[in-house]
């Protein structure tokens, strides 16, 4: 019987699990190795998969007033800005998937999950990091750079760095997946001569992708730019990059884009990392969630409500079949989930970066013919995503 949970980590996938497990009726906790709740990051795709669960953890009304609904979602060229695929969103996405397809703030988001965990007796304790753990016939010891604590099960939901998966894996070298991400939000009052278009849009290009999408209700845009790199040293989130160099990489491509970047003053970098993938995801009383167990490219945007996914898938498997029974559930239903999220990541790779030059054209060109002659094409690769409903697994 399951009483005590214990969570390293205070990211979306930690808090999200935190707050499913207490609202199981578990004793909470939640160890988090910075001194502060303090998320930066930027913008946050939540479609309709994810918003069901967020629905389910009364949050959804908290994140309205701080949400934008974006009509569409689009590919263009980033030359031409011609549309490869313009799909409905906003009213259509609620009205087929039964949830809205939202843009947040990871701060707003971050910031929602806290507070409704400390409402929920959630512990959460800061300055405190997972560095091991020994598996025990009725519980599981966890050490910390604090100290000893005792739980039924840990779940590390400690990113793609995570202590909790080296303890329980060994040592695994990062995979540099040989692609680089910017990140930048631009202030729409500041620059109301910006015309950014009111949807999730992907501008196409050989060898890079920009994504922009507005913020806040539209106070803000945000983008994310991906380029292809040999080779990148930094892994730092807050690592900050040469707005120009940014500027000059994407010099060229249609004013839209370009006017964009030149309106931003500042961006930060980092490396797109992933990491093997696992046939198993527990130890014992131990399992992983999140990015600590299926790092995944974000060309489906898809990576915070896949841990948000499992965050609920573990708390009701927790609860309807205890321990050892509700982890085997939890992994058996969310590996083949995932795998399939990512493969579908990695296969937008090649697509939104026009690989194989004249033929990645062709393909962005069969998109458009497909979907402006049988609409329903872009719903059956999205169907399977959106409408996931991981409160009914």
């Amino acid at each position: 019987m399951v009483k005590r949970v214990v969570i390293s980590g205070a990211g979306i996938g930690g808090l999200a699990t935190a707050l499913s497990c207490a609202k199981q009726g578990f004793d909470v906790t939640v160890l988090e190795q910075a001194k502060e709740i303090k998320e930066v990051g930027a913008g946050l795709q939540m479609s309709p998969n994810a918003m069901k669960v967020l629905q389910a953890l009364d949050v959804s009304e908290r994140l309205a007033s701080v949400s934008f609904s974006p009509e569409y979602a689009g590919i263009r060229h980033y030359q031409t800005g011609a549309y490869f695929l313009k799909s409905p969103l906003g009213e259509a996405a609620v009205h087929r998937y039964d949830a809205p397809y939202w843009h947040l703030h990871r701060a707003d988001l971050i910031s929602v999950l806290y507070q409704a965990c400390l409402e929920n007796q959630v512990d959460i304790k800061l300055n405190t990091q997972v560095t091991g753990y020994q598996n025990q016939p009725k519980q599981v010891e966890v050490q910390t750079n604090q100290g000893k604590i005792t739980a039924d099960i840990l779940v590390g939901a400690d990113g793609i760095k995570s202590t909790t998966r080296q303890a329980m894996k060994g040592e695994e070298a990062v995979e540099f997946t040989g692609q680089v991400a910017w990140r930048g939000t631009i202030n729409t009052k500041q620059h109301p001569d910006l015309h950014i278009p009111p949807e999730a849009c992907v501008w196409a290009g050989p060898a890079k992708h920009l994504v922009t999408y507005y913020l806040r209700g539209g106070d803000l845009i945000n983008f994310v730019a991906v380029e292809e790199k040999a080779d990148w040293q930094h892994e730092n989130w807050r690592q900050e990059g040469d707005i120009n160099t940014l500027r000059a990489s994407f010099s060229g491509w249609h004013p839209t884009v370009t006017k964009l970047l030149e309106a931003c003053d500042e961006s930060f970098i980092w490396a797109l990392n992933s990491r093997p993938q696992l046939d198993s995801w527990r130890d014992g009383r131990v399992v992983l969630l999140g990015d600590a167990c299926h790092p995944m490219l974000p060309f489906m945007a898809q990576g915070a409500a896949m841990a948000i996914e499992d965050a609920y898938v573990l708390s009701k498997s927790l609860k309807e079949h205890g321990d050892d029974i509700g982890l085997n559930h939890y992994q058996d239903a969310r590996i083949p989930r995932t795998r399939a999220i990512q493969a579908m990541s990695k296969s937008n790779t090649s697509l939104f970066h026009m690989h194989g030059g004249a033929v990645g054209a062709l393909r962005l060109n069969a998109v458009r013919l497909a979907t402006r002659f049988m609409p329903s094409v872009a719903n059956t690769k999205l169907d399977p995503v959106y409408g996931y409903d991981a409160t009914k697994v």
